[in-house]
């Protein structure tokens, strides 16, 4: 890594998130003690975070980058190729509670994991206002991954995470939709044998701005990954596609 970069990008991606995001930097500003750069990814330019990040002031470098593709999984892959850190980490832009746990992903990154998830399911960790279809979702694809695969982490589908420079270096993103990217990327770090760690975190449904998330028009997507990681332990399969 060059000796004038941070060791960790954070990668925001944002859709009219204006009302957030000033709430999200400032908690960054009290709990974040590891050096680190803001990256956010914007739509159009028109979005109404851009004028609130333009005046907002800070320590820290933030740097707004516009989509190169589309949708949120185009922002977050513009987001990974804008990155130059030896870690990034995936932060949604309504989070306002999960930064103080920012500095222990990556202490796990330091320890030896390329991928250090934010678990709402392991002891410590904590869901509130779900949606029942989405929460029944993913407690299913999350519990039947830890105990009949061999991945060994207990919130399988959470997008916010931190990825190491070698897994986004070395392994291909198939994905072209939502945060199944998120998914694809655990189950090949499985597969590769390398290590994955987490972390408990919190998660609030958004009281303000749009989700994004798309339960239906995504779970084929999430499915394809699902039966992935099933098939590297109960079928023995080594492939991983590489960049």
């Amino acid at each position: 890594m060059e000796s004038n970069l941070v060791p960790l990008d954070i990668i925001i991606p944002v859709y009219n998130e204006g009302q957030n995001i000033v709430d999200v930097l400032d908690s960054f500003k009290i709990y974040v003690h590891t050096k680190f750069r803001v990256l956010v990814c914007y739509d159009h330019e028109k979005d109404n975070t851009l004028p609130v990040i333009k005046a907002y002031s800070s320590e820290f470098k933030i740097i707004t980058i516009k989509n190169k593709g589309k949708g949120v999984h185009g922002a977050i892959i513009t987001g990974f190729d804008s990155s130059r850190a030896e870690c990034v980490i995936v932060f949604p832009a309504d989070d306002t509670f999960n930064a103080p746990i920012l500095d222990k992903m990556h202490d796990k990154f330091r320890e030896g994991n390329d991928v250090v998830v934010a678990s709402r399911f392991m002891k410590g960790g904590r869901r509130e206002g779900c949606p029942l279809l989405k929460s029944a979702l993913v407690r299913t694809a999350s519990f039947t991954l830890f105990w009949f695969s061999s991945i060994p982490i207990r919130d399988a589908s959470n997008g916010f995470r931190l990825f190491s420079r070698r897994t986004l270096d070395t392994i291909l993103i198939e994905s072209k939709l939502g945060f199944t990217y998120s998914l694809e990327l655990v189950v090949k770090t499985n597969r590769l044998n390398w290590k994955i760690g987490e972390v408990p975190s919190s998660w609030i449904e958004r009281t303000k701005g749009v989700s994004r998330f798309r339960v239906i028009q995504w779970l084929p997507h999430y499915i394809r990954w699902y039966l992935y990681g099933l098939g590297t332990t109960w079928l023995q399969l080594k492939n991983v596609k590489q960049k």
